[in-house]
């Protein structure tokens, strides 16, 4: 006990630091979890509070989860969510990498503070805003996009009714606004190799792309299993925004998209049913969950040192 005191006063300085963190973990994260016990009952509001609410709701056992997976829509949520994730996940890594190897390879760097800065703005936009950007390109009678079509004598295209569109579209906004911030990790992981590594690979006369494929990407390949790990954590979990936002909520695009997290959105707003959405965020966290296990452990398997643990 007296050499944890010891401990604690020793590096009492970095866990001030870290104590803003952890508080917001316990509030957020971990003390929420007590009221997973919802998604086993069916909610009703009490008289006498929260927690009376709790105790008094009738337990349901699985039926919450049964009414999530015996919808019509089903099939079709947990279809696209997981598409649409597994693109993101892919084509998110693809950009946010060649985006960092890009920038770090700009002599000029208060040029390249200029575009960093630039692709980074996207994140702090919310998706209300996106939505209403999206909405000036595609706009039925007032869009750019239809007003450029006009302009060749092509007929408007009705772009909020059309599903066939949507899942370029989808997939790019996701891009527009995530590769900036997903490329700063990256970035100071580059930034932070050994100089030595490239002087030597100039000596051998490697090329620039040979120095990227043969020391750039080897040295930050353990992040990049890292982060992927932890993103297919997420795999059954959408940006709502996204999904809701920038679709301005078009039944006629639902086949496209419509996610887990839009349909319960929709269920609850429509039924007040707080148990059913309960359930389905603890089937969201749980499959990610296992999913991080497994994928942690191939890994493990093929490269124990790229592994997350």
């Amino acid at each position: 006990m007296k050499v944890m005191v010891r401990n604690i006063y020793k590096n009492r300085i970095w866990l001030l630091m870290v104590l803003p963190g952890t508080i917001w973990l316990l509030l957020f994260s971990y003390l929420p979890m007590f009221g997973q016990i919802l998604a086993f009952k069916k909610f009703r509001i009490d008289p006498d509070g929260f927690f009376a609410s709790v105790i008094h709701s009738e337990w349901v056992g699985w039926d919450n989860f049964k009414y999530l997976f015996s919808t019509n829509d089903a099939f079709l949520i947990t279809r696209n969510t997981i598409l649409y994730n597994l693109i993101f996940i892919f084509l998110g890594l693809v950009a946010a990498v060649t985006t960092a190897i890009l920038l770090s390879e700009l002599v000029n760097k208060r040029l390249s503070k200029f575009y960093q800065t630039g692709m980074l703005f996207p994140h702090f936009i919310s998706w209300v805003i996106g939505s209403y950007f999206v909405f000036a390109f595609l706009s039925a009678d007032r869009g750019l996009l239809n007003n450029i079509l006009g302009w060749f004598h092509i007929d408007p295209i009705s772009w909020y009714n059309e599903p066939s569109y949507w899942p370029y579209i989808l997939v790019f906004m996701s891009l527009w606004k995530g590769v900036g911030y997903g490329s700063i990790v990256y970035l100071a992981a580059i930034v932070g190799i050994d100089r030595t590594y490239y002087e030597a690979a100039m000596i051998d006369g490697a090329s620039k792309w040979k120095q990227i494929k043969h020391v750039t990407l080897p040295m930050i390949k353990p992040l990049m299993i890292i982060l992927t790990i932890m993103n297919l954590g997420r795999i059954f979990n959408s940006d709502f925004g996204l999904f809701y936002q920038v679709p301005r909520d078009s039944g006629a695009l639902y086949p496209v998209t419509n996610v887990i997290d839009t349909f319960v959105y929709r269920g609850l707003m429509s039924l007040g049913d707080i148990g059913m959405s309960t359930a389905a965020g603890l089937y969201q966290s749980v499959v990610g969950f296992v999913l991080v296990i497994i994928t942690n452990y191939i890994v493990r398997k093929i490269d124990e040192e790229s592994a997350l643990f």
